[in-house]
């Protein structure tokens, strides 16, 4: 399955591929607001995912995600993210997928090249002024000559 890479630089285009299929869901208690219903309520969600062994995405793809989400893989290969924020499991497990795909997209938008930029005139100027009045001091830290 041939994905082209600029096809995958938007979060909207995951939600096309199948990749959910791969991903385990966990929920806990979790902190925060909600007061004592929060106690006993297990809200907080947990993705998990491992981009090595997925089937649904091409070898190009898998290796450029390991790549670029290196820092936030386990020491068994996998990603978690995690979400606590909403009172509802649901709208939890809503905003980490979201959260997801927006981090599977990060790893496939190109950097703007940098354009080198021209100081000011007024800036050099202020830049020799500067170097002028700085080497003065010195000179005047010198040895005195009768």
């Amino acid at each position: 399955m041939a994905i082209p890479l600029s096809y995958l630089e938007k979060p909207a285009s995951w939600k096309t591929i199948d990749v959910l299929s791969e991903v385990r869901f966990k929920s806990s208690l979790s902190g925060g607001k909600g007061g004592q219903h929060a106690n006993k309520v297990s809200t907080k969600m947990e993705l998990y995912w491992t981009p090595a062994t997925s089937t649904v995405l091409g070898e190009e793809t898998i290796a450029r995600i390991i790549d670029k989400l290196a820092i936030k893989l386990s020491n068994e290969g996998e990603i978690r993210l995690v979400c606590e924020e909403e009172r509802s499991q649901l709208m939890n497990k809503e905003k980490v997928i979201d959260k997801f795909y927006k981090l599977l997209a990060s790893c496939f938008e190109e950097p703007k090249p940098r354009r080198a930029s021209k100081p000011t005139k007024s800036s050099i100027a202020n830049r020799l002024v500067a170097k002028k009045v700085r080497k003065d001091i010195k000179k005047g830290r010198g040895k005195i000559d009768f």
